[in-house]
């Protein structure tokens, strides 16, 4: 079983929890014409990404794959114009969620947790929000 995560370029994807999955749903057809195994495939900010990425979570397979039968973290990255989605082995869930969102931080990319639905947008700061409403805010909003 794998721990699966996305990233995405927050200009590509939309703000709300109905239409992003909508779109992600779409994402996911994988029917763009081109290798999904190729960084080569998509933005800047997303290769820089995962060029970074494969240093902890070396890839399993494209032009990046790791040629050492012994590493545990192999990751299947599937790279689109605008989202790369990662296969991690369970085992590694923690460091591989941890390390997704300081690297999509880092370069400004949203977020899909595709186990629990949570979906971050990066700030101008690059600082990740849940464009979910908290409970809290829900409940602030029916006082008005």
């Amino acid at each position: 079983m794998s721990y699966d995560l996305m990233v995405f370029r927050k200009e590509a994807a939309p703000k709300n929890e109905k239409d992003f999955m909508e779109w992600y749903s779409k994402q996911a057809e994988w029917t763009e014409d081109h290798g999904y195994d190729d960084p080569s495939n998509t933005s800047d900010q997303l290769k820089n990404w995962f060029m970074e990425m494969k240093e902890t979570f070396p890839a399993l397979n494209g032009p990046f794959a790791s040629t050492d039968p012994n590493v545990e973290n192999l990751t299947d990255y599937t790279i689109g114009k605008d989202v790369i989605y990662a296969a991690f082995a369970s085992t590694q869930a923690g460091l591989a969620y941890k390390k997704m969102i300081e690297l999509a931080e880092k370069y400004k990319l949203g977020f899909f947790d595709t186990w629990t639905g949570d979906i971050l947008i990066p700030t101008e700061s690059g600082k990740l929000e849940s464009i979910k409403k908290s409970e809290k805010e829900k409940k602030a909003w029916w006082k008005f």
